[in-house]
């Protein structure tokens, strides 16, 4: 894979040290997509897209609306890549991007489409990065409950345990006080804890 780290004398590599950490990584991929590498931009995409997407999903709750947003988070970072400067992490950057597009996606007319349970249907399974949750112990209640929770909940949810994000991250990503985001937290967790009891899975198992 060649995105501009592969220079194999020890000058070079002194030179240009390879990343040491995924955060490190991101940022080098990036400075290559401001440069118009193609190949660092699908090598970004493969890294984060299921992550991407499973946050816009919790957002849209719709599968196609989804793989749309997902498609234009990655466009408008292939086009304001050598805007980013390095205040917060690739991925906190990413985020941002796609609650705001998922957000202007949600205000757009309807279009007509095939029901939500129609398509899941459809979809292959294998391609699908919901499909990962149901092959799981309890998994597919989870996410029965999970699709309960308010979007502003299930939002809180998804960026605390599956982005894993820092509550100064996550009020960055939502454009909220830290505090605020110490009060969604609580009444998300107090929620879907309901939802689980309420559907006898044992928490303590998820």
């Amino acid at each position: 894979m060649n995105i501009g780290f592969n220079e194999t004398t020890p000058a070079a590599r002194a030179a240009n040290p390879a990343p040491a950490t995924p955060a490190e990584l991101d940022d080098a991929l990036l400075r290559e997509i401001a440069r118009g590498n193609q190949l660092a931009l699908r090598t970004l995409y493969m890294r984060h897209q299921v992550r991407v997407y499973r946050f816009v999903m919790r957002l849209v709750r719709d599968h196609a609306l989804a793989e749309d947003v997902v498609s234009e988070v990655f466009f408008a970072v292939w086009r304001q890549a050598d805007r980013f400067k390095g205040r917060s992490t690739v991925s906190t950057w990413l985020l941002s991007i796609a609650r705001h597009k998922a957000l202007t996606a949600l205000k757009r007319p309807p279009v007509e489409q095939l029901d939500g349970e129609m398509a899941a249907e459809i979809a292959d399974p294998a391609l699908n990065p919901e499909a990962r949750i149901d092959r799981k112990d309890n998994g597919a209640m989870l996410r029965r409950c999970l699709d309960a929770l308010s979007p502003e909940h299930g939002e809180m949810i998804d960026l605390v345990y599956y982005q894993q994000k820092s509550i100064k991250e996550i009020a960055e990503i939502l454009g909220i006080p830290s505090n605020t985001v110490k009060t969604r937290m609580f009444y998300a967790r107090k929620r879907l804890a309901t939802l689980l009891e309420a559907a006898g899975v044992d928490c303590a198992r998820i």
